[in-house]
């Protein structure tokens, strides 16, 4: 019996690091560019702001909290890479918001469908309920 316990502890000390590690795999300070092309009337436009990953947690901020041009991006990136990331935001300027009656200050959300590698990722903006939404995307390099 007492051998079954220390190699039960054994095998915990050598895997406990492994499954840490990987889930530790994206962590570190990234930069994410976010570009959003022109649709009909309105303009396009590339944002660049410095994002985090802590425990496989995704967190990027443009702008100033309260303020038009605001964007708070969070969400989980999975073990395998994969993550719905959540994106909230103050619309900046009519001139680069979608929607009939937008206007700057106004609150918008929207769903990022990305997937991480070690050093880079890629991501899509969702489509959202807008009718004239458009395709943004995210590109994400580790620094």
């Amino acid at each position: 019996m007492l051998k079954s316990v220390r190699l039960i502890l054994v095998l915990a000390a050598f895997l406990l690091p492994a499954g840490v590690r990987a889930g530790e795999r994206f962590d570190g300070n990234w930069m994410t560019k976010m570009s959003c092309p022109s649709k009909g009337n309105t303009e396009g436009y590339t944002w660049q702001f410095a994002s985090t990953i802590t425990g496989s947690n995704f967190r990027g901020e443009h702008g100033t909290a309260g303020q038009g041009g605001y964007l708070l991006v969070e969400g989980k990136i999975k073990e395998d890479g994969s993550a719905k990331l959540s994106a909230n935001g103050l619309v900046a300027s009519r001139k680069y918001a979608t929607g009939i009656f937008t206007t700057k200050g106004d609150e918008y959300s929207y769903d990022i469908k990305a997937q991480f590698q070690d050093t880079q990722g890629t991501g899509t903006k969702g489509k959202g309920l807008g009718i004239e939404g458009r395709t943004c995307t995210f590109e994400f390099v580790k620094q």
